[in-house]
This record gives C-alpha cells, structure tokens and sequence, in this order.
C-alpha cells in the first residue's frame, strides 16, 4: 500500500502551528484560572492603585501597593484550602489632611475551603474565615483591630466567560479601646471574559458597608490584561481604571487607576 509522506518544511510547518495551538489554549486555561479567586493555582499578584481627591478640599491622593500571593493547600482528594493574603504598602498625602503617612497597612488574610471539583451546574463555590491583622505601620494606616468575620465565593466558567461574587463581614474583636469598633461588609461581583489567545476582559465593584457609619464605597474598575511568557516564567500583565461612584466625604471622588502584575506558578 501507497503511503503519503508530507515534506519535511511542511511536516515542520504544521507542527510548529500545532504546538502554538497547545500553547494558546494552556495560556487561555492559566488566564481563565486567574479570574477564579479559588483556583488551585498559586499566583502572587503586586496591585499598583492610585485614587486622589481626597478630604473637603478635594486635594489629597493615595498610591498603594497591594502584594496578594494565593496558595492553594490540598486537604484531601477532595478538597483544597485556599490562603489570599492581602498586604498594602502605603504613600498618602493629605490623607488625612495635613498628614503624609508612608508604610504598611492593615493585612487582610482569608482561607477558603473549596471542592476540588465542581458541583452541579459546574457552580465553584469556597467558604472560610477572613481575619484583619493590625499590622499598620503608622497610626494613620491602620485601624488598630483584630478583626474576624466570614468570607465567601460563588461562580460559574462557562465557555470563556467567569461571572460570580465574593463576599466578607469583618468585626472588630480585640485591639485599641481609643480606636471605634469596625463591622464592615465588602461585596465584589464580577464579570469576565477570556480569549483562545490570553487576553482577559474584566469589570467589578469592589463595595464595601460600613455598618457603624452607614456610608457605602462604591468603586467600579474596568480591567484588561494579558498572559505572557518571560523565559519559563508565566505572568499577567494588565491594568485599567476606576470611577468612585459611591463613597464618604473624606474618600476618594472621581476616577482613579490599576496596574497588575501577577506571577503564575502552575503545577
């Protein structure tokens, strides 16, 4: 029998292209997996934000950093805890007024339990604790609190998109008697869509109650960012912006910005 034999530059050809292929759709999978706040990835993201027209006057601003690194611990064949820890390195002027404070914030640390695999619907869903740690560095970076509450997620990937919501309630339980009591509850919706070729578009609210002072911050951020290779390294490149839609006097007012860099570091 007669065999076929593609030449060797074609033969080369396609595999090129077809290994270019597998690459886009591993790359798709790590950036949709991004968009999964429990995704067993673990990934250590660095949040540059800038937001400014601060106070009565309108003319104070803020630059923070926040390094957020996800580690996902497997309990069981069934289960995974996942650690995301949120540390804001700080640089306020006039926030607040008169003041120019540098350093470290408050940490935020939740741990979410989650199945391994997805219930029905394909539904992903974590629960656990959420902690405030009062490791502020200046006395106008922290609340001064130990704060507990719960924390949750719930979402859906179907086809390219992401869609679901996290949420947390922390109370104060401990710490300064000469600083008020905290019960705030924080909501984050969103809304994603990631191409065969990495590309990620994103819109959220990250909202926030406080309870004590019945005052919304309302954030809307709208993001788009990109997965890339340096080396063997995988890394998210991204950034976007922000309009305050809601919040106190003394906050932030009108538009503000996002820049991320996140490493990947698939199993």
């Amino acid at each position: 029998m007669k065999q076929f034999l593609l030449p060797r530059a074609a033969a080369a050809s396609l595999a090129a292209v077809t290994a270019s292929a597998f690459a886009q759709h591993s790359d798709a999978d790590l950036a949709k997996q991004l968009s999964n706040p429990v995704a067993a990835l673990i990934s250590v993201p660095f949040q540059l934000n800038y937001d400014e027209r601060f106070g009565d006057a309108r003319d104070g601003h803020k630059l923070y950093l926040n390094v957020q690194p996800v580690v996902p611990i497997s309990l069981n064949s069934e289960w995974n805890m996942i650690s995301r820890t949120i540390l804001p390195i700080v640089d306020q002027h006039g926030v607040p007024p008169g003041s120019n404070p540098s350093g470290l914030g408050d940490i935020t640390q939740s741990l979410f339990f989650s199945p391994k695999a997805p219930g029905p619907g394909g539904l992903i869903w974590g629960v656990g604790p959420a902690f405030l740690l009062p490791t502020g560095s200046e006395p106008e970076l922290t609340a001064r609190k130990w704060g507990l509450g719960p924390t949750g997620v719930v979402l859906k990937q179907d086809g390219h998109w992401t869609y679901g919501a996290l949420a947390n309630h922390i109370w104060s339980v401990a710490g300064s008697d000469n600083r008020p009591d905290l019960s705030s509850t924080f909501l984050q919706p969103f809304l994603s869509y990631t191409t065969p070729t990495a590309w990620t578009y994103t819109l959220n609210t990250e909202s926030s109650y406080d309870w004590k002072n019945e005052q919304w911050s309302v954030p809307l951020n709208a993001m788009v960012s990109k997965l890339v290779k340096f080396g063997d390294q995988r890394v998210s490149l991204g950034g976007g912006v922000r309009y305050w839609a809601d919040g106190p006097d003394s906050g932030p007012h009108g538009w503000g910005f996002r820049l991320v860099v996140t490493l990947l570091f698939p199993k």
